[in-house]
Order: C-alpha cells, then structure tokens, then sequence
C-alpha cells in the first residue's frame, strides 16, 4: 500500500516511516522534499496523479508560543497558512481523488479545564492561536467528501531524533550533564510514545477505521512526576529535579491548558496497548543501551 505522506522528516513522522517502512510505501510531501502544502495548484496535482489511497497529514507549525506571535497576523500568519490552509489544500486533493485523509491533531483542542478524562466526542475549546488552527483543521476534515481519521496525538517522545529534541529526551539530556530541571508540578497530560502511535496508525489502517481517536499514551502524569521517572529509570540524582507551578513557568507565553488527561480507550477497543510513560521511558533506555 503505497502512502502519501506531509512532515514526514519530522519528529513523528520519520519514526512512523521508519517502523512502518516494511509494510507500507511512503512518498513524503514537505518542505525537505520541495513540496510547500501551502502551494494549493501542487498539492492538488502531486495528490490527485499519485496512485495512492491514503494521505498521512502530519505537516503542521506546531511551536505552541510561535504560533501565539502569528496571532496578531490572523489568516496572514504563518500558523494559519500552514495549519489551516495548507490542510484544506490537502482536503481538497483528497477530496478530487477520493483519497481517504489521516490527519495528525493534537490534545490541544481542549482547554484542559474538565476534571475528568476526555473523550472523542467532548467538546474541543482551544486556549492559545495554535490550538486553534489545529481545531480549524479538524473542521476542514470533517467536511470532506471522503472518508477519513483524525488521530489526535498528546506530547510524542522517542529514543532518538537529532533535528529537533522532544520533551522527554530534553529532561534526559539536562540530567546526563547534571543541569537542574525546572517543572510544572501543577500540570497534567498524557505523553505518547511515537513507535505506538505508528503501531496504532498501522492497526487503524489495517481495520479501515474512520471517524476520530485518541492516540496517546496510558498514563496522566504531570512534567515534574515525567522527571523524576526519568531520573529514577536511568539512575540520576532526582535533586536535580525541582518543583515550579505552571503559573510561573508559561508567564508571558502563550496560555496552556491545565488539565490534559486523554483517554485512549476507543484503540484499546481495537487490541491495541498503549504504554505508560514509565513502560515508554524503560523502551527508551533499551534502544539507547543504556
């Protein structure tokens, strides 16, 4: 099965990619390979001459503070061109050439103020520009004439990418060198390890799944709680792991939602076990050999 794939250099992926190479084969649509999303005349002829099936849409302006600064800027800004635009530029290919669409979005939709997990069907209410243009994305899917995923995915993390480093690998490389870490203990969300979310997307594939799904990980644990497990699995000092309330951490940046517990059991339903962060971090270790 042959797949059309945006952002596929990326932090999640070239992962995907890299898992899933075996079974699938991928054509990536970026920057790195010379193709602009927000180039609608391109987009609709690479998409609609190409024989495959599916389009993997993962390309986004995902820099939650840089998307804050295109605010200002509205449709004008780079947040919403990217987002936005280029999304309904692949919608609309999909839509041309009747090529079922998986779009990558995120937690963010919600504005984190429940109590409880969320579900699929709650009801999204973006609290910064970024979230916003991912929620415009979604809408843009769901208007499409042919079927489609929408795969919300929560804090990705993995053993190694050296183009860009996540949040998980950022926390152990401050510990390997012994700097402090500074986090938000007043701060829930639910982190994903990027080699399930390229099991998943193969299981959903696999069982011609539509509508949307929660892939993240199985555990809710706030960043100061993801340090420390850090720390204790790779045998670091946890001193070096202190305690900051998410009011002083984000001051002057773009507004976080507080509470972003996601439920994953719709893929459980589908047999598929998505690891803790304590499960992912101990993979980590194994695939670093450390």
């Amino acid at each position: 099965m042959k797949i059309l794939g945006t952002g596929l250099s990326g932090l999640v992926g070239s992962r995907i990619e890299e898992l899933l190479r075996d079974k699938y084969q991928f054509e990536d649509l970026s920057l790195a390979t010379g193709v602009d999303i927000t180039d609608s005349e391109k987009i609709i002829s690479l998409v609609t001459s190409s024989n495959a099936s599916l389009v993997l849409h993962l390309a986004a302006k995902t820099d939650v503070d840089g998307c804050e600064k295109d605010k200002e800027q509205g449709t004008n800004g780079d947040a919403w061109k990217i987002n936005v635009e280029g999304t309904r530029n692949i919608v609309d290919a999909c839509c041309k050439s009747g090529k079922k669409i998986i779009y990558i979005s995120t937690d963010y939709v919600f504005n984190g103020d429940s109590q409880k997990a969320y579900e699929e069907e709650d009801k999204p209410a973006p609290v910064n520009w970024y979230a916003r243009t991912k929620l415009e994305g979604e809408k843009i899917v769901k208007n499409c004439t042919t079927s489609y995923i929408i795969a919300r995915i929560a804090y990705p993390y993995r053993a190694i990418f050296e183009k860009k480093p996540d949040f998980a690998r950022t926390i152990l490389q401050r510990l390997m060198s012994r700097q402090p870490i500074i986090a938000v203990s007043d701060r829930i969300m639910t982190p994903t390890f990027i080699d399930d979310i390229a099991k998943a997307l193969d299981v959903l594939m696999k069982n011609e799944a539509l509508g949307i799904f929660h892939v993240v990980g199985s555990q809710y644990i706030s960043p100061f709680d993801t340090a420390l497990s850090i720390a204790d699995t790779f045998g670091f000092d946890k001193s070096l792991v202190q305690k900051t309330t998410r009011e002083e951490y984000f001051r002057n940046r773009a507004p976080r939602p507080f509470y972003l517990a996601l439920k994953n059991d719709k893929i459980q339903k589908l047999g598929l076990k998505m690891k803790t962060f304590e499960e992912g971090i101990l993979e980590i270790k194994k695939q670093l050999n450390l």
